[in-house]
């Protein structure tokens, strides 16, 4: 593990003098001045970190932001004794150490790994940013999420006025950080940061003015770039192959009998084990006999699974079905019409597998298209969704409606235990998954797909129709996570 030379230590001024300025906030911590600013740091943080996790706070204070996240286990570290003892005091279901984040000691406490490692406010009092993150790598495991919060600097000269005019808890010297500052620092100690994002540019507190100034504020494009309170969310940068894994690739089907036995063929093997599982959606152009058919001559390495859809309606669903019932590892989405090829799944298993991204989702707008792949109005759609899909979800997204989509079979159970935050109303599923995955603070990756003709049938998408339903979905993904 790299190591910085830089340390502060009990014998340092900075930290004795950090020491003693907490030491004696520590009784009036909880009657803090700036109250809005507090609570709207809890909503931000309950979005971020899921209830009934394992969650690590370093600079817990009096363990109030801890407690309001509700972890399953929650331990938190500051270096003030007075702060350790009220903690203690008003939490006592909950972990607290006197310790400093420069230097981790081992305590059973600490017995690992964490979900989540929450940094809330603290990076500017840090001596040694950098060697302080380094220590954060004792704590965390692949899939451990580091969420970092702090002060925007562009608020530096009114923060400092409002100290002085006591509207604000006066702070010690601090390191004002940019985003790419604080990003560079986690890049140098191990982790890799793949969302971030700025709320609160107005801060202050006035009854029916403030929460409708900074829902509105916060979209306007420049002034959203003022929010007070700004984050990253990280994880550990992977170290290659993460392990072998079965694959269930599911094929949601409707009337697309001239494909069905195109789609086994050209599946390539995937892992240790490869499962095809059609779902198939009441057609009426012969699909389920065919696919009983190619079920009953295939003699190839896949296992070949029917599903039949029942009274469900629509991709969504199908998926949705399709899921439940696969025993693979991975999941991976293919559509029937095989306009993105099977021959590429490999790469999207490729990228799962070595944790290059944790859902990796296909992208048509990048390669040129066969000729008639793509009508010009529905290309316009998929790139206006995927840049509003960008601004909501905070990870760049090029193309929200490729079928080609996959993910950890772990990862959809716990999407779709939490499927009520959102519901249960998307009929295609890629936005249901996306969603989700987001929600989860996934690493979402996309892989380019050319995109091909289909060969057989006629697309079930209507542009008008479906369009308009897209646009409430993004406007009802967008109250959930930007304006909760």
């Amino acid at each position: 593990m790299p190591t910085s030379t830089a340390r502060a230590g009990p014998s340092s001024y900075a930290y004795r003098d950090l020491t003693g300025y907490y030491d004696r906030l520590a009784p009036e911590w909880a009657a803090r001045k700036n109250r809005y600013y507090f609570e709207g740091l809890i909503r931000l943080l309950r979005f971020l970190v899921p209830r009934g996790s394992r969650v690590l706070e370093i600079g817990c204070a009096n363990g109030d932001l801890l407690a309001a996240l509700e972890p399953a286990y929650g331990v938190g570290i500051d270096l003030s004794a007075g702060m350790i003892e009220a903690a203690r005091s008003r939490h006592p279901e909950l972990h607290f150490l006197q310790m400093d984040a420069h230097t981790l000691q081992p305590d059973p406490a600490l017995a690992g790994p964490f979900d989540y490692v929450v940094l809330s406010d603290l990076v500017g009092d840090l001596y040694d940013v950098q060697g302080a993150l380094e220590q954060l790598r004792n704590v965390c495991h692949p899939r451990t999420r580091v969420v970092v919060t702090f002060y925007n600097y562009l608020w530096e000269p009114a923060l400092k006025a409002a100290e002085r005019l006591g509207l604000k808890t006066r702070q010690n010297l601090q390191n004002w950080l940019t985003h790419q500052d604080l990003k560079n620092l986690l890049e140098l100690a191990g982790f890799e940061v793949f969302k971030q994002g700025r709320r609160m540019p107005f801060p202050l507190y006035v009854p029916l003015i403030s929460g409708i100034l900074n829902a509105v504020m916060q979209v306007l494009p420049g002034i959203r770039l003022f929010g007070l309170q700004q984050y990253l969310v990280a994880r550990l940068r992977p170290q290659g192959r993460q392990g072998r894994h079965s694959c269930s690739v599911v094929v949601p089907c409707r009337n697309e009998r001239g494909n069905i036995a195109a789609a086994v063929a050209r599946t390539p093997p995937l892992g240790t084990r490869t499962e095809i599982l059609f779902v198939e959606g009441n057609s009426t152009d012969g699909t389920l006999e065919e696919i009983r058919a190619v079920m009953a001559r295939y003699q190839g390495p896949h296992e070949v699974k029917l599903l039949q859809q029942g009274d469900g309606r629509g991709k969504g669903d199908a998926v949705r079905k399709g899921f439940a019932a696969a025993t693979g590892d991975v999941l991976i989405i293919l559509d029937a019409d095989l306009t993105v090829a099977p021959e590429d799944l490999p790469r999207f298993f490729e990228a799962l597998e070595s944790g290059a991204g944790e859902f990796v989702n296909g992208c048509r707008l990048v390669y040129p298209m066969e000729r008639e792949a793509m009508r010009y109005l529905n290309l316009l759609g998929n790139k206006f969704f995927g840049n509003m899909f960008t601004w909501i979800l905070e990870q760049p997204i090029k193309d929200t409606l490729c079928g080609a989509k996959v993910l950890a079979r772990e990862d959809y159970e716990k999407i779709a235990a939490n499927r009520s935050f959102f519901g249960n109303f998307d009929p295609f599923g890629d936005f249901d998954l996306l969603f989700g995955a987001a929600k989860l603070n996934l690493k979402i990756v996309e892989i380019p797909v050319r995109y091909r003709e289909r060969s057989y049938g006629r697309t079930n998408i209507s542009r008008f129709r479906h369009g308009w339903l897209l646009l409430r979905m993004c406007v009802f993904a967008a109250r959930k996570f930007k304006f909760f």
